[in-house]
């Protein structure tokens, strides 16, 4: 697991691009200050309405059914400004559980209860400790920034940008090297996941690379495994 790459002791933890929190909910090490950051605003938004309004949340889902149908309405509602955080909240984690791969693009069609809210107890106990921000990772970084800290980054993986959903935000190989050029200053320390490229190695060539493998859960082949690199400053 990537936290067994974590330091012993720091005082702050942050997760710049948090996505779906996997680490900051599976790590076994903790800080007294825990930040999720993500630049997606309906996914904030989400986690947001999990951490203050769980029961507003299972209300509206206790009698939703796994559709085609409905994810298509709930994809096309998402862009309609009426809707409150909760109505938003609903639907985007309606797409996130009934679409292939989680990616909200695509109807997953494998039968799951839409209805089951069971995790959310466990969701929202997390995430009563941590603060929850949508901030670019320039802006998180440098307003958490100091000899306590450890950043934990997981960005877009380089050539594969398209995949992630940024919003209106995009991500490409000048952002990759702003990162870098941020990283290299900062007074934290921090731990970075990528794709071992032959980019991103030559991009962090002054820093800690170490080549790991992990399954790649979306290949059809169910023995892929995908290279990954994770790159420290200490």
């Amino acid at each position: 697991m990537i936290s067994d790459k974590f330091p012993e002791k720091f005082d702050k933890y942050v997760e710049v691009f948090g996505g779906a929190g996997w680490v900051l909910f599976y790590k076994d090490k903790y800080a007294k200050t825990e930040v999720y950051n993500d630049i997606n605003r309906d996914l904030v938004n989400l986690f947001k309405c999990v951490k203050y309004h769980p029961e507003a949340i299972e209300k509206e889902l206790e009698l939703s059914l796994n559709s085609r149908q409905i994810f298509n309405e709930y994809k096309n509602q998402m862009d309609c400004i009426g809707l409150t955080d909760i109505q938003r909240a609903v639907r985007y984690l309606y797409l996130i559980k009934s679409s292939y791969g989680a990616k909200i693009n695509t109807y997953g069609s494998k039968p799951r209860d839409i209805s089951n809210t069971e995790f959310l107890k466990d969701v929202r106990k997390r995430l009563s400790k941590v603060v929850i921000e949508n901030k670019s990772f320039e802006k998180i970084i440098s307003a958490y920034d100091n000899e306590g800290t450890l950043f934990y980054l997981d960005p877009p993986y380089h050539n594969t940008e398209n995949m992630y959903d940024t919003g209106d935000f995009i991500f490409d190989e000048e952002q990759h090297i702003k990162l870098r050029d941020i990283l290299k200053d900062i007074k934290g320390k921090f731990v970075l996941s990528y794709n071992d490229d032959e980019f991103i190695r030559e991009l962090y060539k002054d820093f800690k690379i170490e080549g790991i493998e992990r399954q790649n859960n979306l290949s059809l082949n169910s023995g892929s495994r995908f290279k990954e690199v994770v790159i420290t400053n200490y």
